[in-house]
């Protein structure tokens, strides 16, 4: 926590004078992002760093493995879907981003769920990509981890289109969907193209 509390004094000393005119536009003018990513709540991983993006310039949710679940109003609590309906009808932001990375150990649950030793909450979460799994499984990869990763934000993808107001404005072309990987190990974030697969940016 030390660590913590002497990072801020830092912010505070030499980058909160510097910023301190966009924190009072962004505090007097309220937010207005235009992109919304979905990135993993891994440490490693921050959308913020990987885009060079200022404060307001993105609006973020972060959860393990940057998985996005059905369409599914009930009377259950949903995190993930909350925030997306606050982004896109609320915000109204034209580009939705699902951000996934090397060596994510939520993937490596979804693949390994009978090692797992979080399952009250972790296992089930993990389910939802169990679609993404089974595609994977059935190709036999030699890397199924790397493989299942990248699956996973396209499965996140097709989940976004099952929101009927997602799915409005992507078709009218108000809403770009997007699916990212990013590389902890060498850096590179790759974008996912129209036919399946990912090239570097």
């Amino acid at each position: 926590m030390e660590r913590l509390i002497e990072g801020y004094r830092q912010f505070r000393a030499t980058q909160w004078p510097e910023r301190r005119a966009m924190f009072e536009r962004l505090a007097t003018r309220g937010q207005s992002p235009q992109t919304m990513v979905i990135a993993c709540s891994d440490s490693r991983v921050d959308p913020t760093m990987i885009f060079n993006a200022q404060p307001g310039e993105l609006f973020v949710l972060r959860n393990v493995a940057n998985l996005v679940p059905p369409y599914e109003p009930d009377a259950a609590f949903h995190a993930t879907s909350a925030a997306l309906e606050f982004a896109v009808r609320v915000l109204q932001v034209r580009h939705l981003i699902v951000l996934g990375h090397a060596m994510c150990g939520g993937i490596q649950v979804l693949l390994n769920e009978a090692a797992a030793p979080a399952r009250d909450f972790l296992v089930p979460w993990m389910r939802i990509a169990e679609p993404a799994r089974e595609r994977v499984l059935q190709r036999a990869p030699l890397d199924p981890q790397s493989e299942c990763e990248r699956e996973s934000v396209k499965l996140s993808l097709e989940n976004l289109r099952s929101f009927p107001w997602i799915a409005e404005r992507a078709e009218a072309g108000v809403l770009q969907l997007r699916g990212a990987m990013f590389d902890i190990r060498s850096g590179l974030l790759q974008m996912l193209r129209p036919d399946g697969g990912f090239e570097p940016v």
